[in-house]
């Protein structure tokens, strides 16, 4: 399988016919089916490593301001408490808590929509710790590796450019910034170079990187990503853009 992270952007995406989410509607049918998926969302951002183990995991509507429709959004995919403990047993001896009690996310549910509309297929959710470093979850997410071999989509969600203060909240067409510009187009270079060891320590990268990842939730979803890339295989940008000048709805895929 190959591997693919997503800008997912506004939670009101999860409604909208745009440029963003037509592309992930096309990226889903080009990827082969999978058996079941594994996404790991900016928005289970916590302080301990866990993954969804509930055979029915719920739609968590983890937002507000937003309008009466966006919360009776459903995606009622199935859990798969097999591949939950799988991905316990593929990262051991690092310790991984089995959930019974979060779901899916908007990170997760407001994207899968688009690349899977009929929600058939079994997703868990990996959280992201957020008392571990961007290496030690790099080192940790290539263990998951395993699991392409296995009919299993790993799938993170996020932003590479994510900073909310700078947001245009209600203007679309707002002109991305230039510090944001620049990180997006140092990222893609990195990324086709298969120079990822900057990405990891993406703090170093300068002023750019500080504003654009100011908190690590919405990039860290990047580097379990690019952590499963084997040898020679390539790398893609199926989705491009900004979102209110200061988020990069970038996609990449891998494989």
């Amino acid at each position: 399988m190959p591997v693919i992270f997503v800008g997912h952007g506004n939670p009101m995406n999860a409604l909208a016919r745009n440029q963003y989410t037509e592309g992930w509607r096309q990226l889903g049918s080009s990827v082969p089916k999978p058996r079941a998926i594994v996404c790991v969302s900016a928005h289970w951002y916590v302080p301990r490593s866990a993954v969804t183990a509930m055979p029915r995991p719920r739609t968590i509507h983890d937002f507000g301001g937003f309008p009466r429709e966006l919360f009776q959004v459903l995606y009622p995919a199935p859990g798969s408490p097999e591949l939950a403990q799988r991905i316990v047993d593929l990262l051991a001896p690092w310790p991984v808590d089995l959930d019974q009690a979060w779901g899916l996310d908007h990170g997760t549910w407001s994207v899968l929509l688009h690349l899977y509309p009929d929600a058939s297929i079994p997703v868990v959710q990996l959280s992201i710790d957020e008392t571990r470093d961007a290496a030690t979850h790099y080192a940790i997410a290539s263990r998951l590796a395993p699991l392409r071999d296995e009919g299993v989509l790993i799938v993170g969600s996020g932003n590479i450019v994510h900073n909310l203060h700078a947001y245009a909240w209600g203007d679309d067409s707002a002109e991305p910034y230039d510090w944001a510009l620049r990180f997006d187009a140092l990222a893609r270079e990195l990324l086709i170079d298969a120079d990822f060891a900057p990405l990891v320590d993406y703090e170093s990268l300068g002023r750019e990187a500080l504003l654009s990842a100011p908190t690590p939730d919405h990039y860290l979803p990047l580097l379990y990503v690019i952590a499963q890339r084997q040898p020679d295989e390539p790398v893609s940008f199926p989705v491009q853009g900004f979102d209110g000048g200061s988020i990069s709805m970038l996609s990449v895929r891998i494989g």
